[in-house]
């Protein structure tokens, strides 16, 4: 403990966590204070949960990561180097996404509601784009025996600015005087503005830290032009799933229509149809991205190497156990992140107040992520890497149940403190070792592009299902879709069993730190 009391006063380690800090402040503000918000305006379930897919860009920002390792930023990149230059951008990105989101009044009507959509979607791609350069960063300042401990010190950090954002913004919101009865959009607009200034840390550390010994990757002879491409043809799919998402509206309208005629149960025909509408537009944005990927100024040979290099050079280690892998990655997360797109309203509905939910589950429960991350960390370099990361499946999973407890509950204070420290001590412990394991298992020659691959890939199917977690609800009720959501969280422990029986990747334990 001393030695890592020691290690958090390193400038390394100083800034590592002061970044995380900065990379945890969007989190809340897109997930649990934004539902909250909407939830007192009067937003239905399945809507505001819907919401949570302005954080995809977490998701897809594998798409884009190769243009922070390798896109220049114009001056920027010539004065502080590649990494800092997308940091500055985005933090300065991120500042300008809260503000609107603030100067946005959800109860003045849908094109309000528009407005926020479109600040959440911007908030989500610029913290996505601030992720890749920190992922990045941190393992390539970091030694390989540092690495448990780096990710240990990130996930503090990253906490404690959701515990910032989440408990800062709900418990100031509740204080000025807004509540699911009184609902005060001047409360809301100064808690995220609040939050904006926060973000000031990120840009003075960002100008503090040096930049990497390590040159990043720059064997080619690509142009400005050819990365930029990428760029217009991203943004024309992202353009292009927007307004099918919007305008398929009034035809899956006539389906719904039709299906109501055979059936009462409208939550369902309701959820399926929406399930289907982002289905088809995920097609059409793929459909407007291979078309203009075939246009002359799309540089092949860029594509293959920047985007399938390091897909290849994955498959190429993990050849043997790729799909186990794949499904690893992408399922490790699920029980926790689509419980975690309803709790704050369900907490609400159940009967806390803004500042009861703040204290409990922002403050408190935050500390508690914070003490099991470091208790990971600690875990990892003594019983080994799978070990911990099964373990903490298993218990990710079960804490779910106390959810569904609490369901059937009238309001408890003493239980919602129990039920919110188990299941964030359980949280952070797994999601410590599990961004260790993703961390050893990166290539340093493909750094910031199979990271943000294997981050992409580990929410991308978890927040798809998140964003349905509000018809779930309304369908099944709070009790069953709490055992539904423990019951998804079991095939992961499955495989990281098989993974640690059949040594599939090859290590089974992190080497202790050098003393």
């Amino acid at each position: 403990m001393l030695e890592i009391l020691k290690n958090l006063l390193h400038p390394k380690f100083l800034h590592m966590t002061l970044l995380a800090f900065c990379a945890g402040i969007p989190n809340s503000l897109i997930y649990s204070s934004l539902g909250l918000w909407l939830a007192q305006v009067g937003i239905v379930k399945a809507t505001i949960t819907m919401f949570s897919w302005a954080a995809l860009g977490y998701s897809f920002k594998y798409l884009w990561s190769p243009l922070a390792d390798q896109l220049p930023i114009p001056i920027l990149t010539k004065k502080l180097g590649q990494r800092r230059s997308w940091l500055l951008v985005s933090q300065i990105s991120i500042i300008l996404a809260i503000s609107l989101m603030a100067m946005t009044n959800p109860a003045s009507g849908d094109n309000s509601l528009i407005q926020m959509a479109v600040g959440a979607i911007l908030l989500g791609f610029s913290a996505a784009t601030q992720d890749i350069s920190i992922d990045a960063w941190r393992i390539e300042a970091a030694e390989e025996r540092d690495i448990a401990m780096m990710s240990s010190i990130y996930q503090a950090g990253y906490r404690l600015g959701m515990v910032t954002s989440g408990f800062g913004v709900l418990y100031l919101a509740g204080s000025i005087g807004t509540s699911i009865e009184s609902y005060n959009y001047f409360a809301w607009q100064i808690s995220y503005l609040l939050m904006a200034l926060l973000m000031l840390i990120g840009i003075f550390t960002t100008l503090s830290i040096k930049e990497p010994s390590k040159d990043v990757k720059a064997s080619h002879d690509f142009s400005n032009k050819d990365f930029m491409s990428v760029v217009i043809a991203f943004a024309f799919g992202v353009s292009t799933f927007i307004i099918l998402y919007n305008s398929l509206d009034e035809l899956l309208h006539l389906i719904q229509n039709f299906f109501v005629q055979l059936t009462t149960n409208h939550v369902m025909i309701k959820l399926i149809l929406g399930f289907i509408k982002f289905i088809l537009s995920i097609m059409g944005a793929c459909i407007v991205v291979l078309v203009l990927s075939k246009h002359k100024s799309f540089n092949k040979k860029m594509v293959d190497e920047v985007y399938w290099s390091p897909v290849a050079d994955l498959f190429k280690r993990h050849r043997d156990h790729m799909w186990l892998l794949v499904g690893i990655i992408c399922t490790y997360r699920i029980s926790d992140i689509v419980m975690g797109v309803t709790t704050n309203i369900f907490y609400q509905d159940m009967g806390f107040t803004l500042q009861e939910i703040a204290e409990v589950t922002k403050f408190y429960g935050v500390i508690v992520t914070i003490s099991g991350g470091i208790l990971g960390g600690v875990l990892v370099l003594r019983f080994g890497l799978l070990k911990i990361m099964i373990l903490g499946a298993i218990l990710s999973a079960l804490t779910n149940l106390l959810f569904m407890i609490m369901a059937g509950m009238d309001k408890n204070i003493v239980y919602l403190v129990f039920m919110i420290l188990a299941d964030n001590l359980a949280q952070g412990m797994a999601l410590t070792a599990f961004i260790a394991f993703l961390s050893m298992l990166v290539n340093k020659n493909f750094t910031a592009v199979q990271y943000a691959m294997f981050s992409s890939v580990m929410t991308l199917f978890p927040k798809i299902l998140g964003g349905y977690s509000g018809g779930i609800v309304e369908q099944f009720g709070y009790a069953n879709f709490y055992l539904i959501t423990t019951i998804i969280g079991i095939p992961v422990v499955l495989m990281l069993i098989y993974a640690m029986k059949t040594n599939a990747f090859n290590f089974q334990y992190i080497p202790p730190r050098n003393k």
